[in-house]
């Protein structure tokens, strides 16, 4: 599995970005429930990262999960 350590403020921002389009669609089925609510999750990580005052600015995806956003933003 292939990880990478990306800016979280952007992060964050491709998540909502990737939720506006998720929430839009009319479909309903289990998958992508599932879907949101692992956009949701990343979504969340990466403000709490971006918000850090410790420079946690960095967020670690996974490539599936990059994936996941960069399909849906």
């Amino acid at each position: 599995m292939s990880y990478a350590a990306l800016d979280a403020t952007r992060i964050s921002k491709a998540a909502q970005n990737a939720l506006s389009t998720l929430h839009a669609a009319t479909e309903t089925s289990e998958a992508h429930a599932r879907k949101i609510i692992m956009v949701e999750r990343i979504a969340a990580l990466a403000k709490a990262a971006s918000e850090s005052p410790n420079g946690g600015s960095v967020i670690t995806l996974t490539s599936e999960e990059f994936w996941l956003l960069s399909k849906n933003w």
